[in-house]
């Protein structure tokens, strides 16, 4: 009986804990970002809003499978909210330039918010809206907001993959400069 109090003690942490799952870009630079925030307990680098089942890295990037590279985050809506979340997704990336980021270009690689309640729809439309009505960007905004159907998780080298790999020439030259102006900017909501 005290192993089932321990297992509900243990499992009942985690009973108000929601998903958000995003896509901007490579997934190596979009999880190394969320991972950073307070009150975000999990990120998993995945494919979603495709076509095909169980894509590997290889398919998605070869542009047949229609997915996009995208994050689930797991996080405590009473420490971190979901309307959050939303501003570091689009301070985080340019959501204006069709199916790409930098010198990551395809479909994989499209601005995308997949949402997975009403809430989380009504904001992220509201949200785009708003930013699109003022002005903040010279072009109109090009993320596409979608009801979240399947979320396969990558590969596991994917996983962690700036933690993992900092001296990869990627992630010194293309995530650490990000991360550098996230943390500048987000300093308030910063793990500590």
């Amino acid at each position: 009986m005290k192993y089932l109090i321990f297992f509900y003690i243990l499992n009942s942490n985690n009973m108000d804990l929601k998903t958000a799952t995003f896509g901007s870009g490579c997934f190596w630079c979009t999880e190394a970002i969320f991972e950073l925030v307070e009150g975000v307990s999990d990120v998993v680098s995945g494919y979603a809003a495709g076509d095909t089942k169980n894509p590997t890295y290889e398919e998605v990037t070869s542009g047949t499978t229609n997915h996009a590279e995208v994050v689930s985050i797991t996080y405590d809506p009473s420490i971190v909210s979901y309307l959050e979340l939303l501003e570091i997704f689009w301070r985080t990336h340019d959501p204006t330039t069709l199916n790409r980021q930098g010198a990551d270009v395809g479909t994989q690689y499209r601005s995308i918010i997949l949402y997975h309640d009403s809430d989380q729809k009504r904001l992220s439309e509201e949200t785009l809206k708003k930013l699109d009505e003022s002005g903040a960007w010279n072009s109109p905004i090009v993320t596409k907001i979608e009801k979240l159907e399947n979320f396969y998780p990558a590969e596991q080298y994917h996983q962690n993959y700036y933690e993992l790999n900092p001296n990869n020439s990627y992630c010194s030259y293309v995530i650490s400069p990000k991360i550098d102006k996230f943390k500048k900017a987000f300093s308030d909501i910063l793990k500590n």
